[in-house]
């Protein structure tokens, strides 16, 4: 007796093709063109996961750099001056302060100005 896989087939059919809600066109009706959007959105996720991380990084350094610069600071003296200084602030918590919290971020970085020299 043959295997029958109209069953299986229907199932992943399905499966995609909801994936694909969404999507405009034939990317979200017919199965082969959903198949491979979706593929390729899922590696795009799977890579972007990673590359959030960076990109999130990047902007809070940019922010922080800013920040200092109004203070007569660059940004790798005012981590310098942050390690010297034993004060354990994370990027993203710097950042936040540098863009909503200016009088904490100013004592900062008169504290790391005293603690550099």
């Amino acid at each position: 007796m043959r295997v029958k896989r109209g069953k299986s087939a229907h199932r992943r059919h399905k499966k995609y093709l909801a994936l694909a809600k969404g999507y405009r066109g034939a990317r979200s009706k017919l199965y082969r063109t959903a198949r491979e959007t979706v593929e390729r959105a899922l590696c795009f996720a799977y890579r972007d996961r990673k590359q959030k991380k960076r990109a999130f990084r990047k902007l809070w350094i940019v922010r922080i750099n800013a920040g200092v610069r109004a203070f007569g600071l660059s940004y790798n003296r005012f981590m310098h001056g942050l390690k010297v200084a034993d004060i354990q602030l994370n990027r993203k918590a710097l950042a936040d302060m540098a863009v909503y919290e200016k009088d904490a971020f100013a004592k900062l970085c008169e504290l790391v100005k005293t603690q550099a020299n």
